[in-house]
């Protein structure tokens, strides 16, 4: 309770005061209760006094008022005037608005949580369809190609026209990445790097009339991210630019390291205290109102005229950078041109430098193949790949005509199987089924979109091996080899663990050397751990490069035992990453194919090909140990 002259000084008030606030009645009578405001609502408590003093009561007005502490309490008033007093009778809302605002943040989240469902299911079925029809174009450019082997222009064409297929397809990555429908790729680079390599691509995009500068500063630091979505934001930002200059104006790009101290994360609840690399993009268009800053990242918020934005250019962009960890601001002035400026977490790891692909001609087989895939173009242009690697091939248009194949009786090493397909039956549960019926073969998945079915969590389930569409008919190859040699090792390690089961295990002796296996199938996993005990190795076991990253890092290890198909990173850039950290680890690349990884320093790596026993294992070992 409170009384108060029309100058707003304290006349009375109740032990209340003292234990919301933590005011003696001392510290407050003579004292002006504006004193106690919060200084945004000064301007409004003033105007609500004036009424008072005018004889209109008050009902339900809110203000904040300092407690002895610093903090502020909300309360809300009802005051009635009298010929010299305001009496006021006050409520502390402060938790009842404090659970109102935040039931209104979860309700725009699940809001926003809808319309991204919403947008990854259309992306999805477009990416699906898009990816089909890239699939169908480059492998019969690539069929093609073989066929004009020899000439020149005709070649040059076709290089070109792959190209843009090359293009299509991280544009169908980018957009099931938005629509949280891909796992992103990650990877340690640096920001200026990365900036250069873009400038010739948006200074054709943005135009001539457009001056474009990029300003790196010396010893930027590098960042963990997935370049082709910071290319992806970096591209957006700058089209966006583009548009709000009219197509004339001034583009700045530019790179620096920063540190966000406890000053600013106090007034941005959504970023930490740390180390992070800034990435900036100003212009010099028309710039925005504060109205409009505040909803430019939500989907389907748009500036600009209809149909000539989407809306979800900038809100890409957030979502990117906050899955990253990162941070983003947006600066702006209207007339004077807008900055965005992206805080992206520094890495203190070395940048990953992209390699070329292995130069080694690609391997073929004489093995059977059953295909199944819904899409007429689609199948046919598989088939012609696979039987021009010389495999025999079999063909289904959906998965019960597979599984009618198979339960048919003829001999078939791989089910390659497209995920998506019309029909009762899905194609996890046929690759069950065939599994129970055959339980040698080989599976081999494939999609534009790889679904829930196979993926969870962002990432492949446990021993599913996939084939993202498009892909190259060398990109083909090397997986069917991979997968069907892999398979041949599991029957080796079946029969192995078999013998082991049967046969009382020797006491383990201690060995010199410790042996980092790496390998997604269990079972294979565990018969080449046996062997590896059996050859008086130290064992340490991992099921994927996330997993053995930490290990290496805590561990001493003396060989790393890695297959190239794995999860998540893939095995080629596992090694290339263990080589570039830990120069002095061996490696031996357990593989189907006839060659490993391309590493800058190649000594002390061995090729161990699957299917293999005991006394392979020994040679590619003792070719690798570092004496």
């Amino acid at each position: 309770m409170l009384v108060a002259d029309f100058e707003a000084r304290i006349t009375a008030v109740n032990p209340a005061w003292s234990v919301i606030f933590g005011w003696s009645e001392d510290e407050l009578i003579g004292r002006s209760f504006l004193d106690l405001l919060h200084p945004q609502d000064l301007e409004g408590t003033l105007a609500e006094v004036s009424k008072l003093n005018e004889g209109v009561t008050t009902f339900s007005f809110e203000n904040r008022y300092r407690c002895k502490d610093g903090n502020y309490r909300r309360i809300s008033w009802t005051a009635v005037p009298d010929d010299e007093f305001i009496h006021a009778v006050g409520r502390d809302v402060t938790e009842e608005r404090e659970a109102a605002e935040t039931l209104r943040e979860t309700e725009r989240a699940l809001r926003q949580a809808q319309k991204m469902e919403a947008i990854g299911n259309l992306t999805g079925g477009v990416a699906h369809d898009f990816n089909n029809l890239l699939q169908v174009v480059a492998g019969n450019l690539q069929l093609l190609a073989k066929d004009l082997a020899g000439n020149e222009k005709a070649c040059r064409r076709i290089s070109n026209a792959l190209a843009g297929v090359d293009r299509g397809s991280k544009l169908a990555s980018q957009l099931l990445a938005f629509g949280r429908r891909q796992p992103l790729d990650p990877r340690v680079v640096n920001i200026g790097r990365l900036i250069r390599g873009m400038d010739e691509m948006l200074r054709r995009t943005i135009g001539e009339e457009i001056e474009v500068e990029t300003i790196v500063s010396g010893g930027l630091w590098n960042t963990l991210v997935d370049p082709m979505q910071i290319e992806n934001a970096l591209l957006n930002l700058a089209i966006n630019s583009r548009d709000a200059m009219n197509g004339a104006g001034k583009l700045t790009i530019e790179a620096g390291n920063a540190y966000i101290d406890d000053a600013y994360a106090r007034l941005h609840d959504d970023v930490e205290v740390g180390q992070y690399v800034s990435l900036a993009v100003s212009d010099t268009g028309s710039g925005m109102p504060p109205d409009v800053i505040e909803k430019v990242f939500e989907p389907f918020f748009s500036t600009k005229p209809e149909g000539k934005g989407t809306g979800l250019g900038l809100s890409m962009v957030y979502g990117f950078v906050k899955q990253t960890g990162g941070h983003v601001k947006i600066y702006s002035e209207v007339g004077y041109g807008t900055t965005v400026k992206i805080y992206l977490p520094r890495s203190t790891q070395l940048e990953d430098i992209e390699v070329d692909p292995s130069p080694y001609s690609v391997q073929g087989g004489q093995e059977t193949i059953l295909v199944a895939e819904d899409d007429d173009d689609v199948r046919a242009t598989v088939v012609d790949l696979l039987q021009d690697l010389g495999y025999r091939v079999l063909r289904a248009s959906d998965a019960a005509a597979a599984l009618s194949i198979i339960e048919s009786g003829i001999p078939i090493d791989m089910l390659f199987t497209d995920v998506v397909m019309p029909g009762p039956l899905k194609s996890a549960e046929l690759a069950r089924q065939a599994k129970e019926r055959l339980p040698g073969i080989a599976v081999l998945f494939t999609s534009g979109y790889t679904e829930n079915s196979i993926v969870h969590g962002g990432r492949l389930d446990p021993g599913v091996q996939l084939l993202s569409k498009p892909y190259t008919r060398d990109a083909l190859a090397r997986k069917v080899r991979h997968v069907l040699a892999n398979q041949k090792q599991v029957g080796v390690a079946a029969s192995r663990v078999e013998v082991v089961k049967a046969e009382p295990k020797a006491m383990k002796r201690a060995g010199s050397v410790t042996v980092l296996l790496v390998e997604d199938d269990g079972l294979i996993r565990m018969a080449t751990a046996d062997m590896l005990e059996e050859l008086e190795y130290d064992v340490l076991e991992a099921g994927s490069a996330e997993e053995a990253l930490p290990i290496l890092e805590r561990e001493e290890v003396d060989i790393v035992v890695t297959d190239l198909g794995l999860p998540g990173m893939s095995g080629e850039d596992f090694c290339r990453d263990v080589r570039r950290r830990w120069p002095q680890i061996g490696l031996v690349f357990a593989t189907g194919a006839a060659h490993g990884p391309v590493l800058e320093d190649a000594s002390r790596t061995a090729l161990l090909t699957k299917p293999h026993g005991v006394e392979q294992l020994r040679a590619a070992l003792k070719a690798v140990v570092n004496h």
